[in-house]
Order: C-alpha cells, then structure tokens, then sequence
C-alpha cells in the first residue's frame, strides 16, 4: 500500500514538474519573425509586379519588426519562382509574388515540378491590374456594342491584337472572342510597345491589354477605352462600363498579385501575415505609390485568394484548350 502511495506521490510530482517545465518550453520558441522576411518574385526588378513588391515589402517590414528582402527570379512562367516556394521550409520566412500568371501556367505546361493548389498556402492578395478593349481614336467603333455588331455582321474581318501568346492578355483575347460569339483572328506581338504601335497604325481593329500601361497612350487621346473586363469597373475610368455590362456574358479577366507561403505554414502565422498586408497595403504611402503603377490596391482573406487562384486556373486552362495553344 505504501509503495502504491509512493508511486502515486511519484508521478504526480512529475506531471506538476512537466506541467511547470511547459510554459518555459513554449516561451522558448521564436516569436514569428524570427529573421527577416524574403519574398521570391517571378519578375525582374523594375516592372509593375516588382515595383508593387517592394512598395508592400517596405510597409510590411515596419510591421513585422524585420527586413523584408525581394529575391528577383524571372523566367519560365514563373516556374523557377514558384518551385523556390514549393520547396521552401513552411515557416512564414519565404513568400511568393502570386500572380494570375500562376493559374495560367497550371493550364499552359504539361507538367510543373509542384501542385499549383496543393503545394502553396495563399494569403492575401496586394492589387489588380485592370484589362481593357481598346481601338484607335479614330476607329469607327464607338462601343463595344458597335464593334461586336460589325465583327457578326463580317466574320472574320476583326483581328484583335494582344501580347505575347499564353500571356494573360492573349488568352483574354481569346476569352473575348469566346465569349462574344465571334469569328475573330488574334494577333499575339511581342509586348506592349509593339501592340500600341499596331493599334495607332491600324494594323489591327482592337487591342486586349493591361489598361496601366496604354492608359498614357487613352489620356493623350491616341486610344480609346470600349471596355474593361472586371467583375466591377476601374478605379481609373470609372465611366467605363465592364464588358459583362455591355452584355458579354462571362467575359472576365483580370490580372493581380498576391502573397503566398509555401504549404503547410502554420495558420497563426498565415493569419499574422495577412493582417500586416491588409495593414501595410492600406496605409497612405502604399496606396499612393500603387496607384502610380496604375495598380489598383485590394487585399483579400487567404480563402478569398485561394478561391481566386483556383476560378483563374479552372478559366484559363478552359480558354487554353479552347483556344487550342499548344502546351510547353
């Protein structure tokens, strides 16, 4: 009986002595951050995607109490940059410039050396670049109305100019003529000088492009605006109606960026992340310096950006084979 008791006495001191031992060890682990920040970007430094990077990194490290360094990686479609994430330790100190280039790419390669949905944690998104329809100044298409009525009336008398093949741009274009019901060529050049260039020389009737860029080109009055092709009008020419509006009917694309973890990052610290984006994205300076790019600021809640990443690679990967693009 007294052994029994003597035992009994034994391991309640050890579970008093582990339950003490507890707060100790869990003050032990590092506050997140630990270290500074690094997100991987799949562009080269100076364009928009870059810029609007950097602009939410120097917000964010005042925030976070660490430096938030910006790692350039262009190329491949963003598959360099991505496989960077996807092998990354899922600690919150590596992040990943999302963009609508990533679902395109779930559609546009026979293989990727990761899940495009599995292998990331999504956490907020940091803007939208608004597509637009444009014409020349002086095209005799007034309206979207107008052009859609021509281009039914004469099958095949439109081409519709766009950029590089599997971009963005060029598979909403192809969503455009979809959508509409037309019979329509797309001409892919090589950027957006290139496409300006055709739409001022009438080389084309139409133009699919990111507005920020030609919007310098609209406001000298060389380009006209038919339409943008958000689910809500632009921040920018909010007297432009959306193409669904205009009664084109799923015809709805746009391109962003967002932040994202690599998979299996704790919740907590994907919930601390997106409160400072949401924060650091809000504040005067980041909006000012957005708003410059031309790039509309929006963040969103992780399900929210998951939910986008997975309707933009369901989409994209419809108007790919649609399209019939051959797969890299």
């Amino acid at each position: 009986m007294r052994r029994r008791s003597a035992l009994m006495l034994g391991a309640a001191s050890m579970a008093l002595a582990a339950g003490a031992a507890w707060p100790a060890a869990a003050k032990a682990q590092p506050a997140y951050p630990a270290k500074p920040v690094r997100i991987v970007v799949p562009f080269a430094a100076g364009g928009v995607g870059d810029l609007t990077a950097r602009a939410v990194a120097s917000a964010l490290a005042e925030r976070l109490g660490q430096p938030v360094v910006i790692d350039n990686r262009p190329g491949a479609g963003g598959v360099v940059a991505a496989d960077t994430i996807a092998r990354a330790e899922p600690d919150g100190h590596t992040l990943f410039l999302m963009s609508n280039g990533t679902a395109v790419s779930a559609g546009l390669f026979k293989t990727l050396p990761y899940d495009t949905v599995a292998d990331f944690a999504p956490i907020s998104t940091l803007g939208v670049f608004d597509i637009a329809v444009l014409v020349p100044a002086d095209s005799p298409h007034r309206t979207l109305s107008q052009l859609l009525a021509h281009a039914r009336a004469q099958p095949g008398s439109v081409n519709i100019g766009s950029i590089n093949m599997g971009s963005s741009q060029h598979l909403a274009a192809e969503l455009f003529k979809s959508s509409a019901g037309i019979d329509a060529l797309v001409v892919p050049f090589n950027g957006t000088p290139a496409l300006i260039t055709a739409l001022r020389g009438r080389q084309v009737d139409v133009g699919v492009e990111i507005l920020g860029p030609a919007l310098p080109q609209v406001r000298a009055g060389a380009l006209r605006v038919l339409a943008v092709t958000g689910e809500r009008r632009s921040d920018m020419l909010p007297d432009v109606p959306t193409a669904v509006e205009q009664g084109v009917k799923g015809f709805v694309a746009t391109s962003w960026n967002a932040l994202a973890a690599p998979a299996r990052t704790p919740r907590a610290v994907v919930d601390r992340l997106q409160r400072e984006i949401a924060a650091a994205v809000a504040s005067p300076a980041v909006q000012q310096q957005l708003r410059a790019l031309n790039v509309v600021p929006r963040t969103s809640t992780p399900e929210e950006t998951s939910a986008l990443l997975k309707a933009d690679i369901g989409r994209w990967r419809a108007v790919i084979e649609r399209a019939g693009i051959p797969l890299q």
